[in-house]
């Protein structure tokens, strides 16, 4: 799928890049309130936007006749032109791809799924240039040259490799250069826990946050950090891993090679374990686990009141040492935090520390599409930044 080259917005500067970003984020937004947001004096918001503007990713609105404050002319707001540019959002799971093609403000344009028959690296490469095709046939295909992919896991987002992913038995797999190669778009590759937050500081609860978490329950325990709105890698690109956090000694193992982590006590795959062992069913389903807990069996509730209390545990360490202002809590978990939601809260407001109790929890179930938009959210960053692959 060959691809001429990219267009990628006029962001020279630090200067323009915080220009752009405040309008992309709090668009439409007139330049003296861009100014007075961001410290820039309005001459320098003038010359960083103008570029923006005639390479048609920026438009200025009619100001309906409201003047700036101090100043006797309209104030034409700045605002994004969504359909510049479009990018391709995936999230790889053990069981399927799903892909959704957004405008710039991440909003889905095209959405599709193709199912994983196997981890083979080399099936996954084919696959996801299959379903990037598919979403990119007809008009979205003309203005779209770069894929953010989404995977779970040890991920180097400089070098575009997957150190280290175990729901696919990957090891050191160089994905973002086998991608560029199979599609011809340029790659950004990224741990998909992180690239939900990307979503979400750009686009959702962590918009006009200086400092947020967002932790995941399902499958695994994840979490991102982001504070003075930055996302925060850590020296060796794994910081944040709340899952991983031990918070029973001598509790069961984890396949990390740990013992007592929160996600070897809280994932689906944990609960379910020790759903089974205490009904002394085998073959119970998670489902089943779920209809009889609401249903009153006690000692089912049990397993999942004490998944509630290791991942309270894991959040209030998380903002005894980060200490930010919201912790946003998704991922197909969070289905069933009606059966563990009291428990995470009464753990959490034991063990936070002060003032840190008063950090706001935020529920929001998502669907696996919106893990897609975060990688495709990450893709628009990749204009920030010139070393994707």
């Amino acid at each position: 799928m060959p691809r001429s080259a990219p267009a990628r917005a006029p962001i020279t500067s630090p200067a323009a890049a915080t220009v752009f970003t405040t309008v992309l984020t709090e668009g439409p937004v007139a330049r003296v309130d861009v100014a007075r947001r961001t410290g820039l004096s309005s001459a320098a918001v003038t010359k960083a936007a103008r570029p923006f503007i005639e390479a048609g990713y920026l438009e200025e609105l009619a100001s309906g006749g409201r003047t700036a404050p101090g100043a006797g002319r309209p104030a034409n707001p700045l605002a994004i032109r969504p359909d510049r540019e479009y990018f391709v959002g995936v999230k790889i799971t053990g069981d399927d791809l799903i892909g959704v093609v957004t405008d710039l403000r991440a909003d889905v344009r095209a959405s599709a799924h193709h199912a994983l028959t196997s981890h083979d690296v080399g099936h996954v490469v084919q696959a996801l240039a299959d379903l990037a095709g598919e979403l990119l046939s007809g008009d979205l295909a003309e203005r779209a040259y770069c894929l953010g992919v989404a995977v779970s896991g040890d991920v180097d987002q400089t070098s575009g490799v997957v150190r280290y992913s175990p729901f696919l038995g990957w090891r050191d797999v160089p994905l973002a250069a086998l991608l560029h190669e199979a599609t011809g778009l340029t790659v950004t590759l990224e741990n998909d826990v992180k690239a939900l937050a990307v979503a979400e500081q750009w686009f959702g609860e962590g918009v006009g946050a200086s400092s947020f978490a967002l932790v995941t329950v399902g499958t695994g325990i994840g979490s991102a950090l982001v504070v003075n709105g930055g996302l925060i890698r850590g020296a060796h690109g794994v910081a944040g891993e709340i899952g991983h956090v031990p918070v029973a000694d001598g509790g069961p193992p984890c396949h990390c090679g740990g013992r007592g982590c929160v996600e070897a006590i809280a994932s689906t795959e944990a609960i379910l374990t020790l759903a089974r062992e205490v009904s002394g069913e085998p073959a119970l389903t998670m489902e089943d686990a779920v209809a009889r807990a609401r249903g009153g069996d006690e000692p089912l509730r049990g397993v999942f009141a004490g998944a509630g209390h290791a991942i309270g545990l894991g959040l209030a360490a998380l903002v005894n040492l980060f200490g930010p202002e919201r912790v946003v809590v998704s991922g197909e978990g969070v289905a069933t935090y009606d059966l563990f939601e009291d428990q995470i809260r009464r753990t959490f407001a034991v063990q936070a520390f002060g003032s840190a109790a008063r950090c706001g929890l935020v529920i929001r179930p998502l669907p696996f599409e919106e893990w897609a938009r975060g990688a495709a959210a990450v893709a628009i960053q990749s204009l920030f930044v010139a070393e994707s692959v």
